[in-house]
């Protein structure tokens, strides 16, 4: 673990000092106070007012807020609109502010409870029965009341949530350690994290103690220690955990580092081992080995919502150390990931960001789905000029090239900057001022940057002192004084770790992706009413250098890129795909099928055939599925009603799976035909035991754990007779161990039967 070299401690400018100019930004961010202002309160409201025995107003919206997890939109919805209410001051949105506050007062209980659902779920994660992630929940509208008062010092927002953290702090203290674990292994979101910042705003030591409880510590020690554990665990519920424990160091000051390293080498594992070109991660919202990225590549990569976490974290990590991997790292995700996650159209935003070349974007409905990536998105674009400026008394730091205009008014001074990037490769700023002022102004120069970059004081050429990845300029500015920068850039490809030969493009701070046209571009469902892209047909994924090896093309590669005239499109040359493929920056690629990725193959080549034969294996299991569940993830085990005794979620081995106690059993709905098959993942640890497994109440069959003890898992396959599955679309399949513990693992399937 690195120390920090820079004991500075910077800080961020409030949402009102940073005007966005950029027209793209703006408009992103109109969209999206469109998409707020339309909301109905009161319906937002219902389930509150249910679980405390009021009368609701209005209806109740449908989609996740018609399931155990309602509530979390409010959460995320008054983190918003008070983020949109700092930049705009608006009256009315300061009017819909005040009453959903009142509201919610009114529906708090006596205990200082305040929930869209009845406080059993909470019961249900401490007896070990399945619920649908409560506390992750409660942390979602702890964190929209604090955000509240932080915009508009409402006291009754803050008596609101203080009650709320005395009722969280009644409940976690009196938890015993067996207890404690059981909860911190269900998703929980980040309870410490929110729990600190009420601490900070409350003093009270019980929220404090109570924010230790959410303290995971042998993972932030395992990652302190730099071992990735990380494999198979659920990517954002890693995340939060983590921005609560650097915010346990902000707290508390440095008898804490641990938890800042703890952070910091958590960051490096998942940017430098789990992440894509646009700095997303996660396949199906977990996290796999560490640098097999090709491997999993599917239509479910990239959760919104992991990047969005993950630039909070990054946010807070630079203030403390000014390490300008943090500012390279924010500007690819906020343009590759976040920014690409909304239609420009419609304001709509992403739940996953697929990498498998061939699929397209898919966007949540207004008023139907209310997803968790929903809500971080409304998060997202009414925060678009956060972390653009940082300070420290006379130092600024430029950190993103974006046109914005920035009134520093701890300096009294106006910085305006205007950029066309990546269009161009110049930025402008202007010093607007009333007096001469001492200043340190520090631009970022980016990793990007094809070669030195230029920069000129009032139109003369100057050398900047260069530190730590900076270009500093320390002097008394006037008024009207000028910095102009030139970045120059090109086509640059980057490999993934598990296949060196597939690439992804970027140009400048921008990935660029292939439109691959719109045919059949039907969606599918997954987990809770997910929208997913489909890709029935099979559409070529692959480059095959013409007249050369794939080394000797890429060793050449600046020669092999060319742009086609002055917009910001790209073809590839002696390749068989020159005439099919243009690459553009992906942010904008909204309407079409695409492609981030391709696999460069050697023509003739064993790993050409190999590819083509694994790409159809993969559309015939595709095929062949009749119902899919990720065991052990929440969602999509609600999604088939599950229902069980003495039975727990987890992660084993590095694969998700579903425990169960003797004498204890759990059970799903699944889809079925005449003639389906049942696909099921065992683990060979569970030796000297068996599992029974039921139809619809009648005995399938029994596994039989062999007596050789090995970290392995299996699949078997058993055959529904079709007595059991005569007329009928779904059944219930239940799982009861008979001697002792054991249980099922990976993704349960249903399928047609293939003999």
């Amino acid at each position: 673990m690195k120390a920090l070299t820079n004991p500075t401690t910077l800080r961020h400018f409030g949402l009102n000092q940073v005007q966005l100019s950029d027209d793209i930004l703006t408009h992103a961010f109109k969209q999206e106070w469109n998409y707020l202002t339309s909301y109905e309160a009161d319906r937002l409201l219902a389930s509150f007012r249910e679980t405390k025995g009021l009368q609701p107003k209005a209806e109740k919206y449908p989609g996740w807020e018609n399931t155990e997890i309602r509530g979390h939109t409010l959460g995320h919805y008054l983190t918003a609109i008070s983020q949109a209410y700092s930049q705009k001051k608006d009256k009315d949105m300061l009017a819909r502010i005040e009453y959903l506050v009142a509201e919610l007062a009114q529906c708090q209980q006596e205990s200082g409870y305040l929930s869209a659902f009845p406080e059993t779920l909470f019961d249900n994660v401490e007896n070990r029965k399945p619920a649908w992630v409560p506390w992750y929940t409660l942390h979602k509208i702890i964190a929209g009341l604090i955000a509240v008062y932080h915009a508009t010092k409402l006291q009754q927002a803050f008596h609101v949530v203080n009650r709320l953290g005395d009722w969280v702090a009644n409940r976690a203290l009196a938890w015993t350690a067996e207890v404690q674990t059981t909860v911190l292994a269900v998703e929980y979101g980040g309870m410490n994290d929110c729990l600190y910042d009420l601490y900070n705003l409350t003093g009270n030591n019980r929220h404090l103690e109570a924010a230790h409880r959410f303290d995971e510590i042998s993972l932030f020690d395992a990652l302190r220690e730099g071992r990735d554990v990380l494999k198979g665990k659920h990517a954002n519920t890693m995340i939060p955990k983590f921005i609560g424990a650097l915010n346990r160091y902000l707290t508390l000051g440095e008898s804490e580092r641990s938890y800042f390293e703890a952070a910091v080498n958590f960051w490096d594992t998942v940017v430098y081992h789990h992440s894509y070109i646009t700095g997303g991660n996660s396949e199906c919202e977990h996290f796999g080995e560490p640098d097999e990225l090709d491997s999993k590549r599917s239509d479910v990569t990239c959760e919104t919502c992991n990047s969005y976490n993950m630039l909070k974290l990054t946010k807070e990590l630079f203030k403390l150390t000014q390490d300008i991997k943090y500012a390279d790292f924010y500007e690819r995700t906020y343009l590759n990931a976040i920014l690409s996650s909304q239609n420009p159209d419609t304001g709509m935003t992403m739940y996953f960001q697929p990498m498998a070349t061939g699929y397209f974007k898919l966007y949540s409905s207004p008023f139907e789905h209310f997803w968790c990536c929903t809500g971080t998105g409304m998060e997202s674009f009414t925060k678009l000029n956060d972390s653009i400026y940082f300070y420290a008394d006379n130092q600024l730091y430029v950190n993103q090239f974006v046109s914005s205009k920035l009134l520093w008014q701890e300096q009294h001074v106006t910085i305006t900057q205007s950029t066309s990037l990546p269009q161009t490769d110049r930025v402008h700023l202007t010093v607007e001022t009333m007096e001469p002022k001492q200043l340190a102004l520090h631009i970022r120069i980016p990793y990007w940057a094809a070669e030195a970059i230029e920069m000129t004081v009032n139109g003369e050429g100057v050398s900047p002192i260069v530190e730590r990845g900076y270009a500093i300029i320390n002097r008394i500015w006037q008024d009207g004084d000028t910095i102009g920068l030139r970045i120059p850039m090109k086509v640059a490809y980057s490999r993934l770790p598990d296949s060196p030969h597939v690439i992804g493009l970027q140009y400048g701070p921008v990935v660029l992706s292939a439109a691959l046209g719109t045919e059949d571009m039907v969606e599918s469902k997954t987990g809770i009413i997910v929208s997913v892209a489909t890709r029935r047909m099979i559409l070529k994924d692959y480059i095959v250098p013409q007249g050369m090896r794939v080394e000797e093309w890429l060793g050449r590669f600046d020669e092999h890129v060319i742009r086609l005239g002055e917009d910001l499109a790209f073809a590839l040359k002696h390749t068989d795909e020159d005439e099919r493929l243009v690459f553009t920056p992906h942010y904008k690629q909204h309407r079409e099928r695409y492609g981030i990725y391709w696999s460069l193959l050697d023509l003739g080549s064993e790993e050409l055939k190999r590819h083509v034969e694994k790409e159809e294996r993969e559309r015939n299991m595709r095929e062949a599925t009749l119902d899919a569940i990720q065991i052990g993830n929440d969602q999509y085990e609600l999604e088939h009603q599950v229902k069980g005794e003495r039975t727990y979620g987890g992660t084993w081995e590095g694969l998700n799976g579903r425990m169960v106690a003797a004498g204890g059993w759990f059970s799903y709905q699944m889809k079925v035909q005449p003639g389906a098959e049942l696909a099921v993942t065992f683990n060979q640890l569970h030796t000297n035991r068996s599992c029974d497994i039921f139809i619809d109440g009648e005995l399938l069959a029994t596994e039989m754990f062999t007596k050789e003890w090995k970290r392995m898992f299996y699949e078997r396959i058993f055959v529904l007779p079709d007595s059991l599955t005569a007329g009928k679309e779904a059944v219930t399949i239940k799982f009861m161990p008979r001697e002792m513990e054991n249980g099922i693992y990976g993704v349960l399937r249903t399928l047609k039967r293939t003999t």
